[in-house]
C-alpha cells in the first residue's frame, strides 16, 4: 500500500467516516419515527440531545482547571461519545422538517461544531503520531536528545499550531450555544404546550 493510500485511510476516511455515519444515522432514525407515526417522539429528543452535549462539557471544564475530578484522557472520549450521541438525538429532533429558522440556525452551528470537533482530532492525533514518529527515527539513528530537539524544533512548532485549533473551535460551540439557548427560549416562549 503506498503512502498516499496509507494517509487517505488512516486520516481521512474515519473523519468522513464519523460525519456519515452521524448523518445517516439521524435520517434512518427519523424515517423510521415517520413510518411508526411517532414523529412526535422527536419533539421530545432535543431534551436529552441537549443534555448530552451539555454533559460532553466535563472535559472543557476539566482542561480549564474548572473542575478537579476526573481523567482528562477519559473525559475526552466521553466528550466525544456524549457530543455524537447527544447531536444524534438533536438532529432526530430537528428531522427533516424545516418550521422555524432559528432552530435550523442552531442546528446548522451544531453540525459546524462537530466537524470542527473532528477536525480537531484527527489533526491532533495524526499531528502528534508524525512528530512521535520523527522522533523515534532520530532516536534510533543515534541523535541526542540535544539533536533531536533541534532537529524537531519545527515540527514541534507545528504541532502547537494545531494545538491552536481549539481557539477556532470555542468560538464555533460558543455560537451553537447561543443559537440553541436562544432556539429553547422561543420554543418556551411560543409553542403550543398542549
Amino acid at each position: 500500500m503506498t503512502l498516499r493510500a496509507r494517509l487517505f485511510s488512516r486520516e481521512v476516511v474515519p473523519f468522513y467516516l464519523s460525519l456519515m455515519a452521524l448523518a445517516v444515522t439521524a435520517l434512518l432514525a427519523d424515517a423510521a419515527l415517520h413510518l411508526l407515526n411517532a414523529v412526535w417522539v422527536g419533539r421530545w429528543l432535543g431534551i436529552p440531545g441537549v443534555l448530552l452535549i451539555l454533559g460532553s462539557m466535563g472535559y472543557s471544564l476539566r482542561k480549564r482547571k474548572l473542575i478537579q475530578w476526573g481523567k482528562p484522557v477519559t473525559l475526552l472520549r466521553l466528550h466525544e461519545y456524549m457530543a455524537w450521541a447527544g447531536s444524534l438525538l438533536v438532529l432526530v429532533h430537528a428531522g427533516i422538517h424545516f418550521n422555524a429558522i432559528l432552530g435550523w440556525l442552531a442546528v446548522g452551528a451544531m453540525l459546524i461544531n462537530v466537524a470542527s470537533g473532528l477536525t480537531g482530532k484527527f489533526l491532533m492525533q495524526r499531528a502528534r503520531r508524525r512528530l512521535d514518529e520523527s522522533r523515534e527515527r532520530m532516536r534510533q539513528q543515534g541523535l541526542t536528545d540535544e539533536q533531536l530537539a533541534e532537529r524537531t524544533y519545527w515540527d514541534s512548532l507545528t504541532f502547537d499550531a494545531v494545538k491552536q485549533w481549539r481557539s477556532v473551535h470555542f468560538p464555533i460551540t460558543l455560537a451553537f450555544a447561543v443559537l440553541a439557548l436562544a432556539h429553547i427560549v422561543a420554543v418556551f416562549l411560543f409553542w403550543g404546550w398542549k
